[in-house]
C-alpha cells in the first residue's frame, strides 16, 4: 500500500529531472546562438557599408554601369543609421546560420538513434545550400529583372514631364531582404516535405493528388511575398513548383528506402 502511495511522487520526480535537463540544454543552445549573432552583429555593423554595396549588385546590373551610377537617398535623419543596423542584423543572421544549425542539431541529437542522427545530417547540409541557391536566383536573376522593370518608368525628353527614380536606402534594403528571405525559405520545400515523409505524415501519392492545390498555394504565396509585379512573382512561383515536383521524387526515394529497411529487418527476424 505504501509503495502504491509513493509511486505518483516518484513518477513526478522522475519526469521533472529530464524536463529540467532539457530546459537547461535549450537555454545553453539559445545562449550560444544569440552570442554568435551578437558578435557577428558588431562585426557586420562596422562593415555595413561594404555589405550594402554588395546588396546593390542587382541595382548596378539593372542600370548597366558601375556602382557610381547608382544614386539612393534617405529622407529622415535617422534613416541611414537604422538601415545600417538592419544590414548588420541581416548579415549577422546570415553568417551565423551554420552556428544556429549546429546548435539545433546538438539539442536534438541526444534524443535520436545513431541511424537517425546520420539521416539528419543531410538535411543540415541541404538547408543552407537550398537557401543559397534561392538567394543566388534573386541576386543574379529576379532582382536585376525587377529593377529594370521599375526603372523603365523613368522618362525625360521634349514634351514630356521628367520622371526620375529616387530610391530610398531603406526601401531598397527592405525589397532586397524580402526577396532574399522569401526565395530562401520557399526553397526549403523539399527539406520540409521529405522530413514529413520520414515521419510518415505524407506520401508521394499525396503530393501527386495535391498538385493542383499546390499550384494555387504557390501562386498565392508568391503574390504575397513579392512586389505586385508579375516578373518577380513568376520568378518565385516557377522554381518553387519545380521543387515541388522534385520533392515527389525525393519522397518516393524515402518510401523505397523505408520499405527496403523493413524488408531487411523481416528477413533477419
Amino acid at each position: 500500500m505504501n509503495k502504491m502511495l509513493e509511486n505518483p511522487d516518484d513518477e513526478v520526480n522522475q519526469s521533472e529531472a529530464p524536463l529540467l535537463e532539457h530546459l537547461i540544454e535549450l537555454r545553453t543552445r539559445l545562449i550560444y546562438s544569440f552570442a554568435a549573432i551578437a558578435v557577428l552583429f558588431v562585426v557586420c555593423f562596422f562593415l555595413a557599408g561594404e555589405i550594402y554595396a554588395v546588396l546593390l549588385g542587382p541595382f548596378v546590373q539593372a542600370v548597366g554601369g558601375s556602382v557610381e551610377d547608382v544614386s539612393l537617398i534617405y529622407t529622415a535623419p535617422q534613416e541611414a543609421f537604422f538601415t545600417e543596423l538592419k544590414v548588420a542584423l541581416f548579415g549577422a543572421i546570415f553568417l551565423a546560420f551554420p552556428v544556429l544549425a549546429s546548435q539545433v542539431y546538438m539539442f536534438v541529437a541526444p534524443g535520436l538513434y545513431k541511424r537517425e542522427r546520420s539521416a539528419f545530417i543531410p538535411y543540415l547540409i541541404a538547408t543552407p545550400v537550398l537557401f543559397l541557391i534561392g538567394g543566388a536566383l534573386v541576386y543574379f536573376g529576379v532582382m536585376p529583372l525587377a529593377m529594370r522593370f521599375f526603372l523603365s518608368f523613368e522618362q525625360s525628353g521634349a514634351g514630356q514631364a521628367t520622371i526620375q527614380n529616387m530610391t530610398r536606402v531603406s526601401e531598397y534594403l527592405s525589397l532586397t531582404m524580402t526577396l532574399l528571405l522569401a526565395f530562401g525559405l520557399c526553397f526549403q520545400l523539399p527539406v520540409i516535405l521529405t522530413l514529413l515523409a520520414r515521419a510518415e505524415i505524407i506520401t508521394a501519392d499525396n503530393l501527386k493528388s495535391w498538385r493542383k492545390y499546390a499550384v494555387v498555394a504557390i501562386l498565392t504565396v508568391a503574390a504575397f511575398l513579392t512586389p505586385p509585379e508579375p516578373m518577380t512573382q513568376i520568378g518565385l512561383a516557377v522554381p518553387v513548383f519545380l521543387l515541388y515536383e522534385l520533392s515527389i521524387f525525393a519522397v518516393r526515394f524515402v518510401e523505397r528506402s523505408r520499405a527496403n529497411r523493413e524488408a531487411a529487418s523481416e528477413n533477419d527476424a
